[in-house]
């Protein structure tokens, strides 16, 4: 059925992976996404199942156990996967941030620790950075972690967290002011720490507690929530990388990656809309025909599609930027705004050509409505965006008078 979104010059390894997980999406993700949304249920069996397929481990290099695939592979599963049940596609986002920022920025003792283990699943990740007054300003982050000794103590609280409660590692951005004088620029006084801890709710470690799931319009089924440090106690050895005043970089990192996958979800999703609406319009009928025979819903099918195509376009180009070794920020930014945006537009398309039904909880599209609006905010809302774009466009045609 698929003749939208097409990737060309995949490699013969890509283009089967992408098959096995298109199956598993058709037969184990679809059928069962709406009834565990409605229920906001964690989707355990579809989670053991990209665990043996090995997507946890999709972009882990090959010696600590993981496929070595690259970020366009991962970032086309995970418009398959978000194409089944966005909210699956934000369990294995979280935890490939975190395994690229090891992969990365990690110390060789950080990746021998954690990356095999990850390839695995038995290790899930999560990371933090938001806090409940925080917004985009990332730079004005409270939480702090204050050197003790071999240790650093935590304490602030975290707003945001997707794996949250599943995750048994988390990348926190803190303050750190230790070696840093005071006037330091903020971005130059962060640090990220790798806080293990157990899965579940409460109190999961001394100092940390991850408290309930927060109740949301969509994106339901995975766990988010907040996380609170009041005296929690890192090892030294648990600083990402080994030196403090360089987590604003490294998160900004695995944030860029992060939007070449929001971007992917984006994709996925409009082109789960337009199968429902294209579907749809040919089994509806009014005034003694197909809708889909109606000029006003055949202009709407081909703006759905131009847009689906142009935003994985856009996402392809991103993807594939980032894995030439060449800076991607401009790509990325781009690609998860039109993505996002088209997402949304796509969706409410698909939803007027349902008509009344679409208001119905029957109807798969009544769940991708409440899912569009989440990629409008995730990685980024599209003012931070647009400033991303503005400013490396003023670099790359700098008026030269």
């Amino acid at each position: 059925m698929a003749r939208l979104a097409q990737t060309h010059g995949l490699t013969d390894v890509q283009q089967e992976i992408l098959a096995t997980v298109r199956d598993f999406v058709d037969k184990e993700i679809i059928p069962v996404a709406t009834g565990l949304e409605h229920k906001d249920e964690y989707p355990t069996q579809i989670v053991e199942g990209l665990k043996e397929l090995g997507l946890f481990g999709l972009m882990i290099p090959e010696e600590y156990g993981g496929l070595g695939e690259s970020l366009l592979t991962y970032a086309l599963c995970v418009e398959e996967i978000a194409r089944g049940w966005m909210s699956v596609s934000g369990i294995i986002n979280t935890h490939f941030i975190v395994a690229y920022m090891l992969k990365q920025h990690g110390t060789q003792e950080q990746k021998d620790t954690f990356l095999p283990r990850m390839a695995l699943g038995e290790v899930r990740g999560a990371f933090s950075m938001s806090e409940p007054g925080l917004g985009s300003d990332v730079s004005a982050i409270t939480s702090k972690g204050v050197k003790d000794g071999d240790e650093y103590v935590l304490s602030g609280q975290k707003m945001w967290l997707t794996n949250g409660g599943t995750s048994t590692l988390v990348a926190v951005l803190c303050r750190s002011d230790e070696g840093h004088p005071e006037g330091t620029a903020p971005h130059k006084s962060m640090t990220t720490f790798l806080v293990e801890k157990e899965p579940g709710f409460g109190e999961v470690r001394p100092g940390l507690t991850i408290p309930g799931k927060i109740d949301k319009m969509g994106y339901k089924g995975v766990d988010t929530t907040e996380l609170i440090m009041d005296g929690l106690r890192i090892p030294a050895n648990r600083v990402l990388g080994g030196t403090t005043g360089r987590g604003f970089y490294q998160m900004m990192d695995g944030v860029e990656v992060g939007r070449v996958n929001v971007a992917a979800r984006g994709c996925g999703v409009a082109q789960r809309a337009f199968e429902l609406g294209v579907s749809y319009a040919q089994q509806r009928h009014t005034f003694g025909k197909q809708i889909a025979q109606h000029q006003a819903i055949q202009f709407k099918l081909a703006e759905m599609a131009t847009k689906v195509e142009a935003a994985h376009a856009m996402m392809v180009n991103a993807a594939r930027k980032k894995d030439s070794g060449e800076r991607n920020d401009l790509e990325a930014g781009m690609a998860k705004y039109l993505a996002s945006e088209y997402c949304k537009e796509v969706v409410e398309d698909a939803f007027r050509i349902h008509g009344g039904y679409g208001f119905s909880k029957e109807y798969e599209i009544e769940r991708l409505y409440r899912e569009a609006p989440m990629l409008l905010i995730g990685e980024g809302t599209a003012e931070i965006q647009k400033m991303i774009i503005g400013r490396r466009l003023l670099e790359e045609y700098r008026f030269q008078g």
